[in-house]
């Protein structure tokens, strides 16, 4: 069920008119309802959970949050006032509180378990503002700074105040007071420069300069488009880059030294989809991305994580290896500079393994817990996440039915014990529970 928050700047500027005599916090209203419109086309729509918040002082910023209905909404919205400072920074913070409230409660971030990218509430945070001066009863900011604090319990364990499943959108209105005679440039719509752009990206979001109407519309269809479950990670490149393909050795100590500097695919910040399963509408999953530290048990708290996992790909070609009626699970990559490298390449039947750093307790960089692959219509780019150190595990198995005969003699059982001290503690269960099911409908 995705969780749709506008947050609306009613500061004193938003008062000021364009030159058709329309406030621009009219136009922010208008905005909105359109997108409500827009969005409504699709079946799925059925499901949003809309929410409204302003740059008010708090509590009085949050005109509609988790219990309010949709008429409550739509009432609060229209009533809106322009007045007081631009508070960009609390309001934020308010609105990333506003979305966490009940996370520690429901387990859904299950800290010190592994992050569950299926286990997640999908959520677009898009503020409508003018991108005048930050304003405080103090000062004038030409940063944008959050409050540090935050009074959810548990917030201390990420260190951001937004979570991987949020994604921070603004339109910035630049609309002129004076009718322009330029005619208007056609194409898409670039980001903003004001001090929102920098936090709409880390979040895996971004910015919108809007300087007409239609550049509005256009961006509230993009908008609607930006609806999708999922989650944001960092994806790291680790090691040498690979050979181009059908190249040996020997070329490679050929290639100039500039084509080692980095490039945009080694490093990508993107979105992984999460689909509903189509019969139940919730999605399902059975492996995590596992923690970028071993919980000892005498840690004296959780360590806190970084809202994005980074997730580390080597560029060595290896054997995708699966087994029948062992479970994975497989998300499609949001599309990037990694997932163009990946497919311009057009090897479909080799994968690249991913890993956690400090995952384990034995290794720093970690064992492989999946792959990325190409699909075999080379169309998209898949993360295959599996059980943790699997090119390990399916062997074992495979070895247990077709050599052992369910029957493991000493070495098998020296390997498999071997194997789960290289497991985090919190992979054991769920690991045993698909391996029990494993061997359960192979001897069926």
């Amino acid at each position: 069920m995705p969780i749709l928050l506008f947050l609306i700047d009613t500061s004193a500027s938003m008062n000021q008119r364009t030159d058709l005599g329309t406030s621009y916090l009219d136009i922010a209203k208008g905005a909105v309802e359109l997108f409500l419109k827009l969005r409504a086309r699709d079946p799925a729509s059925r499901g949003d959970r809309y929410m409204l918040v302003t740059y008010d002082e708090p509590p009085y910023c949050i005109k509609a949050g988790w219990k309010e209905n949709h008429a409550t909404f739509m009432n609060e919205l229209k009533n809106l006032q322009a007045s007081g400072l631009t508070t960009l920074g609390q309001a934020l913070r308010s609105s990333f509180d506003l979305l966490n409230l009940n996370r520690l409660i429901s387990g859904i971030d299950n800290y010190g378990q592994g992050r569950n990218p299926f286990f997640l509430e999908p959520s677009i945070l898009i503020t409508i503002t003018d991108g005048n001066k930050l304003t405080s009863t103090a000062s004038v900011q030409e940063e944008l700074h959050l409050p540090l604090n935050s009074p959810l319990p548990g917030s201390e364990l990420t260190k951001e105040p937004f979570r991987w499943d949020q994604r921070l959108f603004a339109l910035v209105l630049r609309l002129p007071g004076v009718a322009s005679t330029e005619p208007e440039q056609l194409g898409s719509v670039p980001s903003d420069e004001s001090a929102i752009t920098q936090m709409c990206e880390v979040t895996g979001g971004r910015s919108y300069c809007v300087r007409t109407q239609r550049m509005l519309n256009q961006c509230l269809e993009s908008l609607v488009q930006k609806v999708q479950s999922g989650v944001v990670i960092n994806f790291e490149k680790t090691g040498p880059d690979p050979l181009p393909v059908g190249e040996d050795t020997l070329m490679e100590l050929c290639r100039p030294s500039n084509l080692f500097a980095a490039q945009p695919w080694h490093s990508c910040h993107k979105l992984i989809y999460v689909r509903p399963n189509s019969k139940t509408g919730v999605p399902v999953g059975h492996w995590p991305i596992p923690e970028s530290f071993w919980p000892e048990q005498n840690l004296p708290s959780l360590p806190p994580r970084t809202s994005h996992p980074v997730v580390r790909f080597s560029c060595v070609d290896c054997e995708p290896m699966v087994i029948d009626k062992l479970p994975f699970d497989k998300y499609e990559l949001e599309p990037s500079p990694l997932t163009q490298y990946i497919l311009e390449r057009k090897s479909p039947h080799t994968c690249w393994q991913v890993f956690v750093t400090s995952s384990s307790k034995y290794n720093e960089l970690g064992y492989p817990f999946g792959y990325l692959k190409a699909s075999t219509t080379l169309t998209c780019v898949n993360l295959f996440v599996m059980p943790y150190n699997y090119p390990v595990l399916l062997p074992l198995l495979d070895d247990l039915f077709k050599v052992h005969k369910l029957k493991p003699n000493l070495k098998w059982r020296q390997a498999f014990d071997s194997y789960l001290k290289t497991l985090p503690p919190y992979y054991l269960i769920v690991c045993i529970f698909c391996v029990c099911i494993y061997v359960y409908v192979n001897c069926n």
